[in-house]
C-alpha cells in the first residue's frame, strides 16, 4: 500500500480530518485495535483489544474524567464563571484537570505530595494550574487536607473529588 493511499484511508475514518469547535471535543471515543498476534503467540483463544487512550489531547484516560467531572458540575450548577477548582492529585487526573480548566477558563489549584515527579509538576504549571505541595510523609492524605484548607479559604472554590465523583466511572461507560 502506498503512503498516499494509506493517508487517505486514515483521514476517511470518522473523526479524522474533522474540524472541532474546541479541544475538549476531541476527548474520548478513542480507537480500539485488535492485537491478534499477541493472543496467538501466547496460545490464547481470546480476542485482545487495546484502547488507544494516547489519542486524547493530553494522552491519558484521565483527560475524559477531568472534563466529565467539570461538565457534570456545570450541569448541576455547582460551578460556573468565577469558580475555582481545587483537587488533591497524585498526577494524571491533576494534569487532566489542569488541561480541562485551562480550556474552560477555570482557575485550578492542585494539591499533591512533594514526592511526586518534577515533570508532572512542570506539566501542570504549563497547563495553568497552581500547585500546593504537601510533605511526602503525609502522603495523599496530606494533599486532601490541604485541598480542604484551600477550599475553606478561597471564594467560589470547589473540589470535584475524583475519588468519589460519579462522573468518573460513568464517562468510561459512555465513551
Amino acid at each position: 500500500m502506498d503512503v498516499q493511499h494509506s493517508t487517505r484511508l486514515v483521514f476517511d475514518k470518522p473523526g479524522r480530518g474533522r474540524v472541532y469547535g474546541s479541544i475538549l471535543e476531541t476527548i474520548g471515543n478513542t480507537p480500539l485495535v485488535r492485537i491478534g498476534r499477541l493472543a496467538h503467540e501466547a496460545g490464547c483463544q481470546a480476542e485482545i483489544l487495546a484502547k488507544l487512550e494516547f489519542f486524547n489531547p493530553i494522552a491519558s484516560v484521565k483527560d475524559r474524567i477531568a472534563v466529565a467531572m467539570l461538565e457534570a458540575m456545570e450541569a448541576d450548577g455547582t460551578i460556573g464563571p468565577g469558580s475555582v477548582i481545587v483537587e488533591p492529585t497524585s498526577g494524571n487526573t491533576g494534569i487532566g484537570l489542569a488541561f480541562a480548566c485551562a480550556a474552560k477558563g477555570y482557575r485550578c489549584i492542585l494539591t499533591m505530595p512533594d514526592s511526586f515527579s518534577i515533570e508532572r509538576r512542570k506539566l501542570m504549571k504549563f497547563l495553568g494550574a497552581e500547585l500546593a505541595l504537601t510533605p511526602r510523609a503525609k502522603g495523599i492524605g496530606g494533599a486532601i487536607e490541604k485541598a480542604k484548607e484551600i477550599i475553606a479559604e478561597t471564594e467560589n472554590a470547589v473540589m470535584p473529588w475524583q475519588f468519589g465523583h460519579p462522573a468518573n466511572p460513568e464517562i468510561h461507560r459512555r465513551t
